[in-house]
């Protein structure tokens, strides 16, 4: 086929038929475990200037969303497919079954090798996350799934001082001295951009995916000193503001309501004197850590004006989850630090007797700040509800982004990514790839609504996690935490998931379950008791 035409239409998404004169160097920015109000544009008190200036000279969405979690989200971006699909239903541990082998398969392109057959050169640096961090799975490296080059940790945390299983191209190499992860992907990024030099015959595809602000709780203190007394409030009254900002926005309606605090946490006012401080302080990490990420994609936008081409780049930045309410045990941490690089014990756990942020600690900051984060949804990272499935998604490209500086509340799913590069490249999906055949894409592209059109929409975007279940089909959304019932919520009028539809509305979760059952029949979703016991062996 000649690749200066695409004559068919993929997985419902038509393609342009020609490309344009110049086509667009490509950059995805992926954040970690960070929420929907988390930046400055989205109602946040974090200073983000950068990711705010794309968002006044692009397009905010207030309707995106993610699988709620790391690696299923990561599969998904990467491959325009749901993840039970690609192979990375659960985690990146092998169950045996199809959809939970816990790496991208055969049957899909990666955006790197869909990319890289229309002519572009491909980079990554950051959190990888879909394949296993062992040489059993070398095969699907990034450099095996068609990145040119690749620097980054293969796992999905670590520590930020002195990250495991770190990989330049395909050999796994140390920390440095004075390392700090966020600071090293930009540089990596920044590398890739001005490798690609000022006027350039191909365009380049950048994947660049933090690991921030996912735990630990690691910032250098300059970024910490920032927001020492900014949290001194608590997570009650600052939930208030952020959600005042965010209506004053437009990045919320006042219709959909503010969710209650979570039932877990304690109000402000009841947490001891003698933790407060510790409290305090890990809002404020978690703040830097996002600080810290916002001067890193500040330096790649720098690079990029320094080679001419931000007119001409397409900048796709979002969140893989909701904020995470994980907590953090020493059990849990000792599988990723024991040991500063200079040789200190690592104090592990959270300890509110010791302040986090430095090497030598390994804290998260837990649900009670978490839904501060995911302001002001229900639940969080992992549960597919609304606090764990909304990202912010910030689009800029002036050459393609018809006027900028505005909100667009159409629905869109990470499996979009893919289906948007691609039109906007004016390339190819493949149906057969190195020998094998190609899974038929499921996103739809969102050029159209860069180009200030309405798109032809899903019919229904589905999601599974860990037995939590979710169908949305227009302004409907049916949802389930694992093992208990379906939920039905109007989350055009109320987003926030508060008024359960389902005893009024019986006829409709039944059609709606039946299309989710139709999805997960398909796809190879299983029960989630069955899919994470493994399939026994013969």
């Amino acid at each position: 086929m000649n690749r200066r035409a695409f004559l068919g239409t993929v997985g419902g998404a038509a393609f342009a038929q020609k490309r344009p004169v110049k086509r667009p160097n490509i950059v995805i920015v992926l954040a970690d475990d960070m929420g929907y109000s988390d930046l400055g544009c989205y109602g946040s008190e974090i200073d983000t200037p950068n990711l705010d200036g794309l968002a006044r000279r692009g397009v905010k969405f207030t309707n995106f969303q993610n699988t709620a979690r790391c690696c299923p989200t990561r599969s998904s971006l990467l491959t325009g497919l749901y993840s039970h699909q690609a192979g990375v239903g659960h985690m990146v541990s092998d169950n045996g079954y199809p959809a939970y082998r816990g790496e991208i398969n055969k049957n899909c392109v990666t955006i790197a090798e869909a990319l890289k057959l229309a002519g572009y050169r491909t980079g990554m640096a950051g959190k990888y996350h879909v394949c296993r961090a062992v040489e059993a799975s070398r095969h699907n490296w990034p450099m095996q799934r068609g990145f040119d080059s690749y620097f980054g940790a293969l796992p999905g945390g670590g520590n930020y001082f002195a990250p495991t299983m770190l990989v330049r191209g395909n050999d796994v190499i140390q920390p440095q001295p004075d390392f700090y992860y966020t600071e090293e992907i930009a540089k990596e990024s920044v590398r890739v951009i001005e490798s690609q030099g000022r006027g350039a015959a191909n365009p380049f595809f950048l994947y660049t995916a933090f690991t921030a602000p996912h735990w630990p709780l690691h910032a250098r203190e300059r970024e910490i000193a920032k927001y020492a007394d900014r949290y001194r409030t608590g997570w009650d009254k600052m939930r208030e503001e952020r959600w005042a900002r965010m209506l004053k926005l437009g990045v919320a309606k006042k219709e959909w309501g503010l969710a209650p605090r979570d039932p877990a946490v304690s109000a402000w006012d009841a947490i001891p004197e003698s933790q407060r401080a510790w409290q305090i302080r890990r809002m404020a990490v978690h703040a830097a850590m996002i600080d810290a990420l916002d001067q890193g994609i500040g330096t790649m936008l720098s690079a990029i004006d320094k080679i001419g081409e931000r007119d001409n780049t397409l900048i796709m930045f979002l969140s893989d989850n909701g904020a995470s309410h994980e907590g953090m045990s020493e059990n849990t941490a000792m599988q990723y630090a024991q040991v500063t690089l200079d040789g200190r014990p690592v104090r592990r756990g959270n300890n509110p007797s010791i302040m986090p942020g430095p090497a030598d600690t390994f804290q998260s900051f837990g649900r009670d700040w978490t839904h501060l984060s995911n302001t002001p949804f229900r639940l969080h990272k992992h549960w597919v509800h609304e606090g764990g499935i909304s990202t912010p998604l910030i689009a800029h490209w002036p050459n393609g982004i018809a006027k900028p500086n505005r909100i667009d509340e159409q629905h869109g799913h990470v499996i979009d990514l893919m289906a948007t590069a691609l039109d906007a490249a004016g390339a190819e999906y493949p149906k057969s790839f190195g020998g094998n055949s190609i899974t038929p894409l499921e996103g739809k592209s969102l050029k159209p609504i860069f180009e200030g059109k309405r798109r032809p929409g899903h019919s229904a975007v589905f999601w599974e996690h860990e037995g939590n279940r979710a169908v949305r089909m227009g302004k409907h959304k049916l949802v389930a935490e694992y093992k208990k019932p379906w939920e039905l919520y109007d989350v055009e009028n109320d987003r926030c998931e508060l008024k359960d539809l389902a005893a009024s509305d019986a006829s409709r979760v039944k059609s709606m379950e039946s299309t989710w059952q139709a999805w997960a029949d398909r796809c190879g979703v299983m029960d989630y008791d069955t899919a994470r016991k493994g399939k026994p062996s013969a």
